[in-house]
C-alpha cells in the first residue's frame, strides 16, 4: 500500500500507473472479447476444448454442443435488436422458420447437377438464401417499427412470429405441412459429412458471426444502436438516422435468426412448423436476459444454459417446465444483469482483491 501510495505521489513508472488503473481513451477499449495474457490463454484452451470435442464425446453430446452452437448465433443476433437497439422482439422464431425453409427448400427442392452436390454446394447456398432472405423480411417488419414502441412494437412482432407460423401449416406447397420437410444430409467431395464435421460447421459459423457482431457492436453503427435504445430523440437530434439504423438492427438480427435456422436444418436434417412457435420466441428472448443484455458474451452463456438445461432434465419431462422457470427466476433474482454480468463481477473482484 505504501509503496503504491509512494509511486503515485512521488513520480514512478507513467506506464506503470497506467496499467495499475487502466485508462481508456477510446470507446473501443472497453470492448474486448479477449484481453490480457491470461485471456488469451484460456480463450486459446477453450478452442482446442471445442475443436477436440467430437474426438472425446459420445454422439449424444455431440448434438447437445451442435444445438448450443446454433442456438448461440440466433442469441447474439437477438441480443443486437434488443440489447444494444433497445427494439423488444417476441416473434423471432418467425425469422429462424423462415431461414430453416429457405434453406430446405434449397437444399432438397433445386435439382442441382452431381458435381454441385458432390462438392457441397447446396448447403453452401443454403445458408446464404437463409441469411438473406430472413435479412430481407426483417426489412420489412423493420419499417412498421419506426413508429412502434414498446409494447405496440412488441405485440406486432409477436404477430409477425404467429403468422409465419401459421402459413408453415396451412402452405403445404411450400413447407410439407405438418408431414414436415425432409433435408438431406450434409455431402461434400461426394462424401456424406458425419456428426463430428457438422459439429465442426456449426461451431466455425457460430464462432465467426459471434466475432461479426462484437465487431458491428464496436464500430459506429454499434454506437448508433447504443444511443438509439438509450433515447431515440437524443439520437435523432445528434444525428444518428433512426430510418436507417432501426431498420438495419432488424436486418441484422434476422439474418442472424435465419443463418441460426439453415444450421438447425442441418443439425436436424427434419424441419416441422411446430418447432417454430410463440414458445421458441420466448425461449430466444430468455436466453439473451439470463446471459446479460447488451453483451455479446452474455448470449452465448445464456443460449448455452436454456439449451443444456432442458435437454437435461428431459427424463423429467412432468418437472421440465418447473425446473426451467425456477432457473431464470433464480438468476434474475440473485443477478439482473444475467450470467455474464456475475462473472464481470467476480472477474473484478479478484482483480482488487485485497484492497
Amino acid at each position: 500500500m505504501a509503496g503504491n501510495a509512494a509511486a503515485w505521489a512521488g513520480g514512478g513508472d507513467p506506464a506503470e500507473k497506467l496499467r495499475r488503473v487502466e485508462l481508456r481513451e477510446r470507446y473501443e477499449d472497453d470492448l474486448f472479447l479477449v484481453r490480457g495474457p491470461a485471456g488469451w490463454v484460456a480463450a486459446a484452451v477453450l478452442a482446442g476444448g471445442l475443436a477436440a470435442l467430437p474426438l472425446v464425446a459420445p454422439k449424444y453430446l455431440i448434438y447437445i454442443a451442435s444445438l448450443v452452437a446454433v442456438n448461440a448465433v440466433i442469441a447474439v443476433g437477438l441480443n443486437v435488436l434488443v440489447g444494444y437497439t433497445g427494439q423488444i422482439s417476441l416473434g423471432h422464431a418467425g425469422f429462424v422458420a423462415i431461414g430453416a425453409y429457405a434453406f430446405g427448400i434449397v437444399a432438397a427442392r433445386i435439382p442441382w447437377t452431381p458435381a454441385a452436390g458432390a462438392w457441397g454446394v447446396p448447403w453452401i447456398a443454403g445458408l446464404i438464401a437463409a441469411g438473406a432472405v430472413s435479412a430481407v423480411f426483417g426489412l420489412l417488419v423493420g419499417l412498421p417499427a419506426l413508429r412502434l414502441t414498446g409494447p405496440y412494437l412488441t405485440i406486432a412482432t409477436l404477430g409477425f412470429g404467429i403468422a409465419v407460423h401459421q402459413v408453415l401449416i396451412n402452405w403445404e406447397w411450400l413447407s410439407g405441412g405438418r408431414a414436415g420437410l425432409f433435408v438431406p444430409k450434409l455431402t461434400f467431395a461426394g462424401r456424406p459429412l458425419g456428426d463430428a464435421e457438422i459439429y465442426w460447421i456449426a461451431l466455425i459459423v457460430s464462432a465467426a458471426l459471434t466475432v461479426l457482431a462484437f465487431h458491428i457492436v464496436r464500430s459506429y453503427v454499434g454506437r448508433a444502436f447504443v444511443a438509439i435504445r438509450d433515447s431515440d430523440i437524443a439520437a435523432e437530434v445528434m444525428g444518428v438516422s433512426l430510418t436507417t439504423y432501426k431498420t438495419t438492427a432488424f436486418a441484422v438480427s434476422a439474418a442472424y435468426a435465419g443463418l441460426g435456422g439453415g444450421l438447425y436444418a442441418i443439425v436436424l436434417h427434419y424441419l416441422e412448423p411446430n418447432q417454430f412457435t410463440l414458445l421458441e420466441s420466448i425461449t430466444y428472448f430468455s436466453m439473451i436476459v439470463v446471459g446479460g443484455l447488451g453483451t455479446i458474451p452474455g448470449s452465448v452463456l445464456g443460449a448455452a444454459l436454456l439449451t443444456i438445461l432442458p435437454l437435461e432434465f428431459s427424463g423429467f419431462r412432468q418437472w421440465q417446465p418447473v425446473v426451467y422457470g425456477l432457473a431464470i427466476i433464480v438468476v434474475m433474482a440473485l443477478e439482473p444483469r444475467g450470467v455474464y454480468g456475475r462473472w464481470l463481477k467476480i472477474k473484478r473482484w479478484f482483480k482488487t482483491w485485497p484492497f
